[in-house]
């Protein structure tokens, strides 16, 4: 019979079982739970549902209990959803067990039939226990929480003979409904009606409308406790496992040396400066362990030794700091490189791993041939590795590689290479090193992980990661993965930023064009503002491409609350005020952030001359401008005058020199239409402002993009201009971010001098459509 028939068999419709036969595993997975059921006579469509649901619930770790299953749901013993359900977890809990059947039945009440008698009894006391609110609020009752009620005290009774029960008795209760139990109630309506009754009586009314409480973005702590990964200790539950007849003993091992801990690791190579595609990692690995109340340790992933250097080793620790997490325990793969060749030793007395002689360029591509040495004895194995260790090889001569194949069809991995270079932590103790598909997973267990949490293109390793710990008979920690963060306008191939700044594109890694972490940070971007942006990014196995608008809005979101405001004109036009009313400059008191008492004040210095925006004047009035024209006046924002254009001064060269105007106090008759920022006695500082590095959103596409990302760079990426700022400014730290009003979001950059302030432009203000 064919596969599509035995589908068939199960109720599927046609279309579903076309759907089916695209998933090959889940097809066959189906076909052998048909061919199981047929034993025991015609399938129903409930029987037949219930199969399938079998078919896609239970993890392939527990298929050999497939048959147990199958024969209590088709023989009927098993009748419903939630019976299986109970089915399915009973064996998950149990599976390194020799359970009994009884115990097995009694857990998923397996035979158990629930009479309309019983039920009608029970839904008879849940009624009258709410009787006085149904009368109240009628068919405007929710009665789906009866329905939890009754299954409370009948656990295995039938939901829908439950809620035909229920809407029965409450038909009983208040009979037909009227015209006014038809009219849809407003949200929330009836929940309000119950909130007032249990208000304090005393409470005295009021017209003032009360403030909307906005629904405020998970946390990422708040969104990782969401996340549902197994427990410490149930590895055994997780889809794909794999369990080995010493799986009960390890994992009860690595629950004592745990306490039941979660713990991860956030695991790079430090050969370059992490990027945004690391803050979703980091966040994630800290994160979920913190909001576990466990440990993450920082583990460098240091087996590349000739292209690691100290720089990265400091870098990597300083952004994990700087996005707010503290490593448990800073360690290194290389911490483990003893243990790791004993491993290696092993497989090979195993049979699972042999010397191969095939060149690196030889074992490239798709469909490389299989090497001529993989049965090789096992003691001239063990030999060449010794003589690998031992430097009698030149790099390439050589390598050892594992008898498995990776789910992409990769066969036999390398595990061990030969490098003559010396190591930042070992020196030239060892000449011949791990690989990441060997390292990773062994480190994994030697730090006792219990989430081995990757970005996807991990998963088609997954199998060697399981198949590596069990062939050496060690604790198997679960590897879950997640689509990786991508964003548009940018490269973060360490390669392509290195062939960026070798050619003049960029300064450094931390320029504030790319999206490295210390580029985030120097451009002004704040730590929580990342956090909160991978957060809302949530945890898919999709891959993730992000406009820089969605990060630039929560920076925005984090700064409009946190950043202190100040004054500063990047074009400036020179004022002299004519009537200036005091015989010396004056202070002006500025919030530092307005609606925020807490945040304290500033002062800032007015005098006769001040200087605005270019901008913010115009000789010709335009339609819909608001601001300086020599027929219109404007506001001085905080010092409360209206300025008006008494003449306009020009230069040698023809172009305006500067405003001669007069001021007055702004009052409700001469109120402007706008308000402009000034400066006065102002501090001069360097501007820097950015585009997007790239024209195009992928410019690493050669579909957009041919001539590759280096013929892609936007000219206009940077300009700089020197400003004038308010005196708020002056002395402050570097990374301090301010507001200039009007403007934008700024940060205090690296290069700033006591008397040159040099300031990054961290995102522009929120743009508001319509507005001049």
């Amino acid at each position: 019979m064919e596969v599509a028939e035995k589908l068939s068999l199960l109720g599927l419709s046609e279309q579903k079982v076309k759907e089916t036969l695209k998933n090959d595993a889940l097809a066959t997975v189906l076909a052998n739970i048909a061919d199981m059921a047929r034993k025991k006579g015609d399938v129903s469509k409930g029987v037949g549902n219930l199969l399938y649901s079998l078919g896609t619930k239970l993890p392939r770790q527990f298929h050999p209990d497939l048959p147990l299953l199958v024969e209590y749901v088709a023989d009927g013993r098993i009748n419903q959803e939630a019976k299986l359900t109970a089915a399915i977890k009973f064996i998950q809990d149990n599976a390194m067990k020799n359970f009994k059947k009884t115990d097995f039945e009694e857990a998923c009440g397996a035979g158990v039939e629930v009479t309309q008698d019983e039920i009608e009894a029970v839904v008879a006391q849940v009624v009258k226990k709410h009787k006085d609110a149904l009368i109240k609020q009628r068919y405007q009752y929710n009665t789906g929480p009866l329905i939890g009620e009754v299954r409370g005290g009948l656990k295995w009774a039938d939901s829908r003979k439950v809620k035909e029960e229920i809407d029965l008795q409450v038909l009983t209760l208040l009979g037909p409904k009227h015209e006014e139990d038809l009219v849809k109630p407003a949200k929330g309506k009836a929940v309000k009606a119950d909130k007032k009754e249990k208000t304090d009586t005393t409470a005295k009314p009021t017209s003032v409308p009360q403030p909307q409480t906005e629904k405020q973005p998970l946390t990422m702590t708040e969104f990782l406790k969401t996340v549902n990964f197994h427990a410490p200790g149930e590895n055994h539950k997780t889809d794909g496992y794999v369990i080995t007849p010493n799986t009960p003993r390890l994992l009860q091992e690595h629950l004592k040396i745990t306490g039941g801990q979660v713990r991860t690791r956030f695991p790079p190579e430090p050969n370059g400066i992490l990027h945004i595609g690391h803050a979703k990692a980091i966040n994630i690995n800290f994160g979920y362990a913190a909001a576990n109340g466990g440990i993450c340790f920082l583990r460098y992933d240091d087996t590349n030794p000739e292209k690691e250097e100290e720089k990265f080793f400091v870098g990597i620790k300083d952004m994990v700091e700087w996005l707010g997490y503290k490593p448990a325990k800073i360690t290194h793969s290389s911490d483990y490189f003893q243990q790791l060749y004993e491993w290696a030793v092993l497989l090979i007395k195993k049979g699972l791993a042999y010397v191969c002689h095939q060149r690196p360029e030889e074992v490239r591509g798709y469909d490389p041939p299989p090497s001529p040495w993989r049965e090789r004895p096992i003691h001239e194995s063990i030999q060449l590795f010794e003589d690998m260790k031992n430097g009698k090889f030149d790099e390439g001569e050589a390598t050892l590689r594992l008898k498995t194949t990776l789910e992409e069809g990769k066969a036999d991995p390398v595990a061990y290479r030969i490098r003559y270079v010396a190591h930042h932590c070992t020196g030239a103790e060892w000449c011949i090193y791990p690989t990441y598909d060997y390292t990773h997973c062994l480190c994994d267990s030697i730090e006792h992980i219990t989430h081995s949490l990757c970005t996807k293109e991990f998963q088609a390793r997954r199998s060697s990661y399981y198949w590596l710990c069990n062939a050496l008979d060690i604790y198997c920690p679960v590897q879950w993965e997640y689509g990786r963060l991508n964003m548009h306008y940018t490269v973060v191939s360490k390669r392509k930023i290195a062939k960026l700044i070798a050619e003049g594109h960029v300064r450094d890694w931390d320029d504030p064009r790319l999206f490295t972490l210390s580029a985030l940070r120097r451009r002004g971007f704040p730590p929580e503002a990342i956090n909160n942006f991978v957060a809302t990014l949530g945890l898919t196995g999709a891959q993730i491409v992000i406009h820089p608008d969605a990060l630039e809005a929560c920076v925005r979101n984090v700064l409009n609350t946190t950043a202190h405001r100040a004054m500063a004109v990047l074009e400036p036009l020179r004022v002299i005020i004519t009537n200036y009313p005091k015989d010396k400059p004056t202070l002006v008191t500025v919030p530092n952030i307005p609606g925020n008492d807490a945040a304290g004040t500033h002062t800032v210095i007015l005098d006769k001359e001040l200087w605005i925006e270019q901008s913010d004047f115009r000789e010709v009035e335009e339609k819909g401008y608001r601001r300086l024209t020599p027929e219109q006046s404007v506001g001085l924002r905080h010092c409360g005058y209206v300025i008006t254009v008494q003449e306009v001064v020009r230069g040698e060269d023809g172009c305006i020199d500067h405003l001669r105007v007069t001021c007055h106090p702004a009052t409700e008759a001469n109120k402007p239409k706008a308000f402009i920022h000034w400066v006065a006695q102002p501090v001069k500082c360097e501007v820097r402002l950015y585009e997007r590095l790239f024209k195009h959103e992928s410019p690493e596409d050669p579909a957009v993009v041919p001539g590759g990302f280096l013929t892609d760079i936007n000219p206009n990426s940077l300009s700089v201009v020197y400003a004038l700022a308010d005196m708020s400014v002056k002395n402050a730290k570097v990374f301090t971010k301010f507001q200039f009003e009007r403007t934008g979001y700024f940060s205090v950059d690296p290069d700033s001098l006591p008397d040159q302030l040099v300031f990054n432009c961290t995102v522009g203000l929120k743009e508001e459509k319509g507005k001049v």
